[in-house]
Formats: C-alpha cells, sequence, structure tokens
C-alpha cells in the first residue's frame, strides 16, 4: 500500500498502484512523501512542463545537461 503523507505527515491518500499515488501527489499541490514503508519517494509533483524557461508555478528553470557533466559548450567560429 502506497501512502501519501504530507508536510506535517498527515495521511492525503492511499493506493496499491504507485502511479495513482502519485496522481494523488499532484492534487496535494505540496511536498510530499510517497512511500509504503520501505520505499520513500519526496517531492512536488505536478511540473510537467517547461515553458518559455518557466516551470507552471514560474520558478525558472535552467537546467544545462552540458554544465552538470562538466563538458564545455563548443563555440562555433
Amino acid at each position: 500500500m502506497w501512502l501519501v503523507k504530507d508536510c506535517d505527515g498527515h495521511v492525503r491518500g492511499k493506493s496499491l498502484d504507485l502511479t495513482i499515488a502519485m496522481e494523488m501527489a499532484k492534487y496535494v499541490d505540496e511536498f510530499v512523501t510517497i512511500t509504503d514503508g520501505t520505499t520513500e519517494i519526496v517531492g512536488m509533483f505536478g511540473v510537467d512542463s517547461v515553458v518559455d524557461g518557466k516551470t507552471p508555478d514560474g520558478v525558472t528553470y535552467d537546467w544545462n545537461k552540458a554544465s552538470r557533466i562538466g563538458r564545455v559548450k563548443k563555440e562555433r567560429v
């Protein structure tokens, strides 16, 4: 059984299916913990897209794969 808990530890949803528990977490719309007693998945669920460099909640998204793995972008001459 997967439990969706809010920041205060209150159970906000239960499901036998992890996919359904993750959908429940989107509706909680805050930082949650999804746990089955052994495994924990934490975070804000529901950010599905980045448009014009912003997530749906207005936070700037500037992740860059090249800078994350220590590679330098090649400059065109």
